[in-house]
This record gives structure tokens, C-alpha cells and sequence, in this order.
């Protein structure tokens, strides 16, 4: 079982979006990018610790920090597992008198704490192959064609037009759309 190292590289969202936000998470040490999309309260909760911006009162987060913190225990890390159906799933992990503790979470809320010890995120590397989309600059560096054409005829076929909006979604870092072509194509190739 391989885990990817992943850092935050922001917050995304779209007048479309329904009040949705795109986390979208980068590789530590490659050019993939995840986006995953989560609520308005989860955004707001990741971003004002990102920020350093600290409430007067405790947010829910800060709660549960308060109470792993009063266990003696800390998150150690953040490991998106696995992708089902578009759902993207997720563990804490902590010790707790030497012994590695897993609670299932959204990834949103996993994040949104384990930010808020300073724990590393990781992406099980079946998740990030499959949902995972590549920088321009990922692309440039494997030498990756940025269009596909059909070697039979001048026409794309409607997975390589899904191809072309998916790079132009993100390189206009539109990561939500980009989210739902990736989806799209993953869908069409079964």
C-alpha cells in the first residue's frame, strides 16, 4: 500500500457551485493534483486555519482538537483511502498510548483538523491514479501531447473532447468543473 504525501493548495469555488467548494490538494513531491469538493462550512472552517484567523469562540474543529488534545492524543496524519462512486473517504489516525487509533471522516473534516495540529495529508495512490488530474507542468515534463487527435479521422471522440475540456478546465483552474470531466471520462472508459 502505497500513501502520497499531499499539501494544500487552496480553495476554490464557482457561481455555479450551489455554495460548494474545490480543496484542491497537490502532490508534495509531483505534479497531480486533487480536487475534492466540500462544503461551504467545512471551506470556511480549513480556510481561517490556513489564514491563522482565530474565532472568538471555538469553531466544531477546534472542538474536536480540544478533545483529542485532552486524551493525551494527537492526529498524526490524514489518509484519503479510498473513492467509491465519486465519494472520496478518509481516516484520522492517532496514537493513543502506543497504539495507532483510525476514525473514519469525510476528508474535509479530516483536513480541517488535522491542519489544526500540523499533520501530514495523504492519498492512497489508487485514489490520486484515479481521480488525480496533471499539472501542465507534469504534463510537460513526461512529454505528455496537450491534444489528442484521432489518428483515424480530423473528429475527437467525445472522451478526447472530454480530454481537451479537462485540460482547459484546469488551466484556468476551474478545478470543480475539472472535477466533474475527470469524472465524466472515468465513467465513459468503464
Amino acid at each position: 500500500m502505497q500513501n502520497i504525501e499531499m499539501d494544500i493548495l487552496g480553495l476554490s469555488t464557482s457561481p455555479s457551485s450551489g455554495g460548494a467548494y474545490a480543496l484542491i490538494l497537490t502532490e508534495k513531491e509531483g505534479g497531480r493534483r486533487l480536487p475534492i469538493i466540500i462544503g461551504t462550512f467545512e471551506a470556511q472552517a480549513i480556510a481561517l486555519e490556513l489564514e491563522s484567523i482565530k474565532p472568538p469562540r471555538p469553531m466544531t474543529h477546534d472542538l474536536i482538537k480540544n478533545i483529542i488534545m485532552s486524551f493525551d492524543s494527537a492526529v498524526d496524519y490524514v489518509l484519503i483511502n479510498e473513492l467509491s462512486e465519486g465519494t472520496f473517504f478518509a481516516k484520522l489516525v492517532f496514537s493513543r498510548e502506543n497504539e495507532k487509533v483510525e476514525i473514519d471522516a469525510r476528508p474535509s473534516d479530516a483536513i480541517a483538523v488535522a491542519i489544526r495540529f500540523g499533520a501530514s495529508i495523504f492519498v492512497h495512490k489508487s485514489v490520486l491514479d484515479g481521480a488525480g488530474i496533471e499539472s501542465e507542468e507534469e504534463k510537460r515534463e513526461k512529454g505528455t501531447p496537450q491534444t489528442i487527435k484521432s489518428t483515424e479521422s480530423n473528429e475527437l471522440s467525445g472522451i478526447e473532447k472530454l480530454e481537451q475540456e479537462l485540460q482547459t478546465a484546469i488551466n484556468t483552474e476551474n478545478y470543480e468543473k475539472a472535477a466533474d470531466i475527470r469524472d465524466k471520462i472515468n465513467r465513459l472508459k468503464g
